[in-house]
């Protein structure tokens, strides 16, 4: 009777130097050369398709960028099995965010992103894995955003085991990848879940106060409802000024050490500013625009209904920093409290003004418009020491939950170099055994075990 062993302990026998830093050493059979050998670029076939068109045709074609899917269209111009890999932007710019994508539907795809065709010597999906292991550091150009040229991706070398061996290997990470995704997935909807919670204690204490005897009045506002007798109901532009961001053009965009920060939606993240997608630019700034500890970003144009209105306060880790035109800065006396205001559901119950079938724009007449309950300053200080301590507990498990995610991305994306570079022998894993669970259960119990 045999005995179960992991995954992890599975090593080829002999093995050679690849002479590749990111690849290391591959099982001595597999073959080695550039991308261009074994693939066919499409990039030629590739069409445009303008924001206006995108826009007029709601379709269920899946519609292509650098990124991921960033539309739906009618028509499609490619309709087989593919291999589709970000020609510029953000991709490389995140350790465990995908550059290439397997698609086998009908796509559109534009020009920022690359398309091509595998040769019969190539299983489309194991390519896919690799693409997603390759440092691309020395393959991309461009002083104001990172770009992989056809050439230089053609130039790039990748590990070919026998399309046996390929097709093993995918069976073994898709497995291991639809695992790893139901992990990842249920602790979204946790996320989602505290969210909502934290939302609700909130909206309550910035609508009614924490007295629950209090007595009430008509706020005069239908969506509002009552309020509590001694407090007033505001408007935004009453309580501090709303600034709109920096415009700039592509030619300002400049590199890190060369320019000042722009701060965007993808700087927003969980209410916190993050690295995400930076952008550098050098050109004047005014005053205004350089933004000061308590200033409250708000995201008030894009076009994700979604992302309008996702705000974080700035801290005085963010300061000398400017924000896009996309963007609006509410500064003002009262931010601390007002803060907490626009991360209630006062927002929500507020988006029939500025979101519409066509546009999703946050103007500054309506943010400035936007009328809240306004308690006195006294009162507001203790809502603030209330939700500090009521939200303690959920903002440590959002942050717990989130830091697991990190950790199940980090073990995705080891588990795979090691299983596509040959680090790990997977030809002979038998998928009827707990062969399969063990891999995740590895990166489970690391997650924990690192938290």
């Amino acid at each position: 009777m045999s005995t179960t062993t992991t995954l992890s302990s599975k090593q080829y026998p002999v093995c050679k130097d690849s002479k590749v830093t990111w690849i290391g050493h591959i099982p001595d059979h597999w073959e080695l050369g550039n991308l261009r050998y074994f693939t066919r670029p499409l990039d030629g076939a590739r069409i445009p398709l303008s924001a206006e068109q995108r826009g007029t045709m709601q379709g269920t074609i899946p519609y292509w960028g650098a990124n991921s899917v960033i539309d739906h269209v009618n028509d499609w111009i490619f309709n087989e099995p593919l291999v589709l890999v970000g020609e510029d932007g953000a991709p490389f710019q995140d350790s465990y965010r995908e550059v290439a994508f397997f698609v086998d539907e009908k796509v559109w795809a534009n020009n920022h992103i690359h398309v091509i065709r595998c040769g019969n010597r190539l299983n489309p999906k194991f390519f896919t894995y690799v693409l997603n292991t390759v440092d691309y550091t020395n393959f991309i150009s461009g002083s104001t955003r990172d770009k992989l040229t056809q050439q230089d991706l053609g130039n790039i070398p990748i590990q070919v085991p026998p399309i046996s061996e390929q097709d093993a290997i995918v069976r073994c990470l898709d497995d291991a990848d639809q695992r790893i995704r139901a992990y990842v997935s249920a602790k979204e909807k946790l996320i989602a879940l505290l969210e909502e919670m934290r939302q609700a204690v909130i909206h309550q204490a910035v609508t009614r106060g924490l007295d629950p005897n209090v007595k009430l009045k008509p706020s005069g506002v239908e969506w509002l409802g009552n309020v509590p007798g001694h407090w007033e109901v505001r408007r935004i532009r009453t309580l501090g000024q709303a600034i709109i961001g920096l415009t700039y053009s592509p030619q300002d965009m400049v590199d890190k050490e060369e320019g000042r920060l722009v701060l965007r939606a993808s700087n927003i993240s969980g209410g916190q500013i993050v690295d995400a997608d930076n952008v550098y630019v050098r050109c004047p700034v005014p005053d205004k625009l350089i933004l000061r500890e308590g200033d409250i970003l708000i995201c008030s144009r894009s076009g994700s209904r979604n992302l309008i209105g996702k705000n974080a306060r700035i801290a005085n880790t963010s300061l000398g920093v400017t924000f896009g035109a996309f963007m609006t800065i509410l500064r003002g006396p009262n931010n601390d409290y007002l803060h907490q205001v626009f991360n209630s559901k006062l927002f929500e119950y507020q988006s029939g003004a500025f979101l519409t079938s066509t546009i999703n724009q946050l103007t500054l007449g309506i943010l400035n418009d936007m009328k809240i309950p306004f308690p006195p300053a006294g009162e507001q200080q203790s809502i603030l020491q209330y939700l500090n301590e009521a939200t303690q507990t959920v903002d440590a498990t959002i942050d717990r939950a989130r830091r697991q995610i990190q950790l199940m991305e980090e073990y995705r994306t080891r588990l795979i170099a090691d299983v596509v570079t040959g680090k790990m022998d997977v030809r002979k894993t038998r998928f009827d055994t707990p062969e399969k669970v063990q891999l995740i259960d590895q990166g489970v119990a690391e997650a924990k075990g690192r938290e």
